[in-house]
């Protein structure tokens, strides 16, 4: 029998091709998704995502969802304690391993192995040293559309933001930008890929920044909600 896991998930690319690499593997089932989200605004902290997205994507994915609600500036320990609350029904159900979209950062790594360790967790890094050229290339091939809603314009100029992650976006990064942004030069939203039942209708909306003006954000907004 396979393995249930459960899938950290931002929403974004890396998320969502771990999703794709365990789903193709028989080891693992997948049986749910995690996304934290600053609770004040409802929004996945650094992607800027729409609490109503990432439910839609779940529902097209076919997964349940736990939601993790943080406070602004959520320190690590807080961020411990109510993952742990969230977590705790799954560990009680049987499901001892979690899934992270992580490339190649080792000390980020470390931090989660150390969190899920202290919770009973084992963590798994289906997608740890892919080459993220290969791996850009690949979701562009197979037909994974993207949207960047977060650029760190320390790292990114801000035009990119908004932009469709393609192959046009891919000749137009500079040099040192990693092709995946897994340094935190930009973030993004899947809405729509191989693993959906359909796709997820969404408009660019207004920008917002923060951090004065560091980061830029685009509201992607779900076209139901235009409709409401």
């Amino acid at each position: 029998m396979p393995t249930p896991i459960l899938l950290l998930s931002s929403s974004g690319k890396d998320s969502l091709a771990s999703l794709a690499r365990l789903q193709a593997d028989p080891e693992w089932e997948v049986v749910g998704l995690v996304t934290s989200f600053n609770g004040e605004v409802g929004r996945v902290a650094m992607h800027g995502t729409r609490r109503e997205l990432v439910r839609e994507q779940a529902e097209v994915l076919g997964l349940p969802l736990t939601e993790v609600d943080l406070p602004e500036n959520c320190p690590n320990d807080e961020y411990e304690n109510r993952m742990a609350a969230a977590l705790k029904p799954h560990r009680e159900n049987g499901v001892l391993h979690v899934a992270c979209g992580d490339l190649f950062l080792a000390d980020i790594r470390q931090y989660r192995e150390k969190q899920f360790k202290a919770l009973d967790f084992r963590p798994i890094f289906p997608i740890w040293k892919f080459d993220t050229a290969e791996l850009a290339t690949y979701l562009i091939e197979h037909d994974w559309k993207l949207i960047l809603t977060c650029v760190d314009t320390d790292q990114l100029d801000a035009s990119f933001l908004g932009r469709d992650f393609d192959a046009a976006f891919l000749a137009d990064l500079p040099e040192g930008v990693d092709p995946c942004g897994e340094n935190g030069e930009f973030h993004t939203f899947v809405h729509a890929c191989p693993l959906f039942s359909r796709p997820i209708p969404v408009t660019r909306g207004r920008t917002v920044t923060s951090h004065g003006g560091r980061f830029q954000y685009l509201d992607l907004v779900p076209e139901k909600s235009q409709r409401d």
